[in-house]
């Protein structure tokens, strides 16, 4: 079986100014500076991202945007393209995430141009799936994961393969920001089922190699549980990464 090493990311949403993302960033790589094994990313607003870049510095810590456009120029006001992410200094961009689907109302269609444009732009995507409380007491998530699976990533399924950069991260939807967990069995099978997906689709080295991250409501005290289960390969982190004792708890799991 490959080894594949965990990440831990930080989505800051629209949290932190420019002074506190700053030094969030500054004291999360104090607390990287003998760890290994682990790969660690922060997601901060736009208007910090290069600042937050700066200040990463060599720590190796990476960086994203929380969302992109998928057009590479125009008369889209308030967007910024896979480019303008670059240049802000990012490797990474998050697309799909259950916030932009429930309230930007972005499709599968539109995050699949997103997700498109980033890959062919050199960013690596961060794919965000997951399913709602009533579709889950309606016994429909692993139909809403393989439709948003399918929807999300028909570029790849088009072309005949996932690139192993490519991470995706299942969010639970009632576990984001409500305080509820997946309990790591929860979240194993989920995970699990995505994995069976992929070599399905694709074929069993890409299932291998993939990371498939859990996010919702993950803290310190769960973070281990969570990471323990075989096909859980890291964290999509809200709340818990705005604070670096909390965020770097996690990280150290």
């Amino acid at each position: 079986m490959t080894e594949r090493k965990p990440l831990i990311a930080g989505n800051w949403k629209m949290n932190l100014n420019l002074d506190q993302s700053t030094a969030l960033v500054t004291s999360i790589s104090a607390g990287i500076k003998d760890l290994s094994g682990v790969d660690v990313l922060v997601a901060p607003p736009y208007t910090n991202l290069f600042a937050v870049r700066q200040a990463i510095g060599n720590s190796g810590i990476l960086l994203a945007a929380q969302n992109m456009h998928w057009e590479k120029e125009g008369a889209f006001t308030g967007e910024v393209s896979a480019q303008m992410v670059i240049e802000a200094g990012c490797s990474h961009v998050i697309l799909g995430h259950s916030e932009r689907r429930s309230l930007f109302k972005e499709t599968d269609e539109m995050i699949d141009s997103k997700v498109m444009a980033a890959f062919l732009a050199g960013l690596k995507p961060i794919v965000c799936i997951g399913e709602t409380l009533a579709e889950r007491e309606n016994g429909k998530t692993f139909e809403v994961i393989r439709n948003q699976l399918k929807g999300s990533l028909k570029y790849f399924i088009d072309k005949g393969s996932l690139p192993a950069h490519i991470t995706l991260a299942y969010e639970p939807v009632w576990a984001i920001g409500t305080g509820r967990t997946a309990t790591p069995e929860q979240a194993q099978e989920v995970h699990l089922f995505i994995r069976n997906w992929i070599k399905e689709t694709f074929d069993k080295n890409t299932s291998d190699q993939i990371r498939i991250l859990y996010g919702g409501s993950v803290k310190p005290d769960n973070a281990s549980d969570l990471m323990s289960k075989p096909d859980i390969d890291g964290a999509l982190v809200g709340g818990a990464s705005l604070k670096a004792d909390s965020f770097m708890g996690i990280i150290r799991f």
